[in-house]
């Protein structure tokens, strides 16, 4: 599977407390290489886990691998941040949308589905998605 990680997937995955936890190992056991994400997501993960080491720790078990630069997607993202004002997107979400549009290939794995029903990569394309099933 080919996918991108969103935050909430990340944490899912980690605590074992989460309601999505059983879902994200499921998920997880079909992952056969790196799922992409970017800093925005690794320091969301890091916030709700209060973990910069395990979070790393799934960067060095090449489980995530940050693959954007938010530098070279600048004006991508006001565009897109424009465009959601009034879903007041993070920059998580705007990073994502724009992974989806940059690898098209690639399924957001989230356990936010609601919000990636309102947002559309190049303008019109439903982000194709994974999530838990009550999602």
């Amino acid at each position: 599977m080919k996918g991108i990680a969103d935050t909430g997937f990340i944490v899912a995955f980690a605590n074992r407390l989460d309601s999505h936890h059983g879902w994200a190992l499921e998920v997880a056991k079909g992952i056969r290489e790196p799922l992409l994400t970017c800093e925005a997501v690794l320091a969301e993960a890091i916030f709700h886990l209060a973990s910069a080491n395990y979070v790393l720790s799934l960067v060095r078990d090449e489980m995530l691998r940050p693959a954007f630069d938010l530098s070279r997607n600048l004006e991508p993202l006001q565009d897109l941040a424009a465009r959601y004002q009034d879903q007041k997107p993070d920059l998580a979400d705007l990073c994502l949308i724009r992974m989806s549009e940059l690898h098209p290939r690639h399924v957001v794995i989230t356990v936010d589905a609601a919000d990636f029903r309102i947002y559309r990569r190049n303008k019109r394309e439903v982000i194709p998605t994974l999530s838990p099933p009550s999602a």
